[in-house]
């Protein structure tokens, strides 16, 4: 094998081995492309996503404010309900002391 043979040799090799590498990227890419629809539906479910969350979000923080209204709400239950004890407890000890002076 002189020089210009071996030469021609290892250029149809690389050529064959380039075409296969192209071949094959060309078959990776023809498999793996993404179609418009699948585009579609994940812009789709992106932005329900984003308006779920603005839903879940905009939910906590009526609960939190509802939460801090019932608190406030019972703490003047119970202060009113402390209050009434205390007169309740008044009364029956003026009316003991008045049962008292009359019998």
């Amino acid at each position: 094998m002189n020089r210009t043979e071996f030469i021609i040799a290892t250029a149809i090799i690389l050529f064959v081995a380039f075409a296969a590498g192209w071949f094959a990227n060309w078959l990776v890419h023809r498999f793996t492309r993404v179609k418009q629809s699948d585009v579609a539906d994940l812009d789709r479910m992106s932005q329900e996503l984003h308006e779920a969350e603005e839903t879940r979000d905009q939910a906590i923080t009526y609960l939190q404010q509802r939460e801090s209204e019932l608190t406030n709400q019972l703490s003047q239950t119970e202060a009113e309900l402390s209050a009434a004890m205390e007169g309740l407890r008044d009364a029956r000890r003026e009316a003991e002391e008045l049962r008292a002076r009359i019998g």
